[in-house]
């Protein structure tokens, strides 16, 4: 179990030293430690231009990679124990599908960059909060089961929402830049953009972590846990609270960047094992980790840069469809 955190860490710090090297100026991994060199002891870099591409243009990426993967993995990991369902991702309470709502119509009333991300964080915020609602509504049911079809059911409407704005927007101008945005990229990722990214993912992957010894009994069926001594409705609302955050940060800064929340928290399970103890942490390193190979790819495979989402799908798909195999077994 614990070689599986080091493994973790071990793809981590590759997709680390990956993204830094690799691009269309690749870098050498001899001139990237004499930057780093420099940097420590604080002494001017001997190639500027090595210093501007690392510094300026891949470094946020690179810390924007991490995060946003780091979030997906940690949310979909406490989403999936949670629900104790091994197939729930991310966004099945609704908020990437609010984050999307709330770009698009930044884009359709072109409030500027900034505007966009915060109109898609306080729209994924927005969405839960609709899905919490609807979901205390219902009494004498599964809680957990309410929440996860208020979850498909606010996420369908959302979804028709954002065909609406689609529709409306401008063939030319406003309708590529949302397709691109929902295809989920990190190619304006600026230095200025960081803040507001990683905070809230520090706050929520922070109090998720928090809860970890917790989250092992919120994994155990309503009754269980409650004769355990837990207060259930509290946790679960704190937990979905701290998820929402990160999930709503990450589709804010990144888009919609499908199957990391999904397929993480599973190879993360296989390392170290399900006891969130040890799962989340070694899921936020795998998630970040793998999302800068991943964006890593995007940008150097062909000409353009080819959408973080599209790149997702195709690893995740077959990934997807071993679970399923799995599941006709029944889950371990």
């Amino acid at each position: 179990m614990r070689g599986g955190a080091f493994w973790a860490v071990g793809v981590l710090l590759a997709g680390v030293l990956v993204a830094f090297t690799q691009g269309r100026t690749p870098i050498a991994w001899a001139d990237l430690w004499q930057l780093v060199w420099s940097v420590m002891q604080g002494i001017p870099a001997p190639n500027e231009q090595t210093q501007t591409i690392v510094l300026q243009i891949r470094g946020p990426r690179v810390l924007a990679a991490i995060a946003v993967g780091a979030a997906l993995a940690v949310a979909g990991a406490a989403f999936q124990g949670l629900f104790r369902n091994p197939l729930v991702s991310p966004d099945i309470l609704g908020a990437s599908a609010g984050a999307a709502l709330g770009a698009v119509l930044g884009i359709y009333f072109s409030i500027g960059v900034f505007g966009i991300q915060m109109a898609a964080f306080a729209g994924g915020l927005l969405a839960v909060a609709l899905v919490y609602g609807v979901g205390s509504t219902v009494r004498n049911s599964d809680p957990v089961l309410v929440l996860l079809l208020a979850g498909i059911v606010i996420g369908s409407l959302l979804g028709a929402g954002i065909g609406l704005v689609k529709v409306l927007a401008d063939p030319y101008n406003q309708l590529p830049a949302m397709t691109f945005w929902l295809l989920g990229s990190l190619s304006a990722t600026h230095v200025d953009d960081l803040p507001a990214l990683i905070a809230p993912v520090a706050l929520g992957t922070g109090v998720l972590l928090l809860l970890r010894w917790r989250m092992d009994v919120m994994s155990l069926p309503e009754e269980e846990a409650r004769s355990l001594g837990a207060r259930t409705t509290a946790l679960r609302l704190l937990i979905v609270a701290a998820a929402t955050l990160v999930t709503a940060a990450s589709v804010a800064a990144a888009g919609i960047v499908g199957w990391v929340g999904l397929v993480v928290p599973h190879l993360a399970r296989f390392l170290v094992g399900p006891s969130f103890v040890r799962l989340l942490p070694t899921s936020a390193l795998l998630g970040g980790g793998l999302l800068l190979f991943i964006d890593t790819l995007a940008r150097t495979l062909a000409t353009v840069e080819i959408p973080l989402g599209i790149l997702t799908a195709l690893i995740g798909s077959p990934f997807f469809i071993v679970l399923l195999r799995r599941a006709s077994r029944g889950w371990t």
